[in-house]
């Protein structure tokens, strides 16, 4: 199932991640892709807080990954620079893992994730708008229809 959003300013991306954060369940994987700037973080951040989390989320672009704890853990990874290497970091426990997996610049490692995903492609329309294509594989298809913003 796919979908395209349009997302006019930053409260409607909280909107947005709010929604998403409704849907989580243990394993859930949400790849993001989109420029520098697009809002990948940004998403990840609101979604964290509809998680529960009060720990401040930033982009583990150095670190590729960061745990966050709450009733689901969070499991926030950047794999921009893994681009070509692979699964040399021992990531799959966390991407198969029992909490919820962002994944930003997923094209990267794609040959590793499961074929069930939520995909969300973040393209900038302009300072403030985004344009949000949303895919859904398996068992995330259902949330493509009750999402909304």
């Amino acid at each position: 199932m796919y979908k395209e959003i349009i997302i006019k300013d930053i409260l409607e991306m909280k909107k947005f991640a709010q929604n998403i954060g409704k849907y989580v369940f243990p394993g859930f994987l949400l790849c993001l892709e989109g420029d520098l700037g697009a809002g990948k973080t940004t998403f990840t951040k609101f979604l964290g807080a509809e998680m529960g989390i009060t720990d401040m989320i930033n982009s583990p672009t150095f670190t590729i990954l960061k745990v966050y704890e709450a009733k689901l853990p969070l499991f926030h990874m950047d794999v921009y620079r893994l681009s070509g290497i692979g699964m040399d970091y021992d990531l799959e426990e966390f991407i198969y893992g029992d909490g919820v997996c962002v994944v930003e610049w997923y094209q990267n490692i794609i040959e590793s994730l499961p074929q069930e995903k939520l995909e969300i492609k973040m393209e900038i329309i302009n300072e403030t708008e985004r344009l949000l294509k949303i895919e859904g594989v398996g068992k995330y298809e259902e949330i493509i229809e009750k999402i909304n913003n």
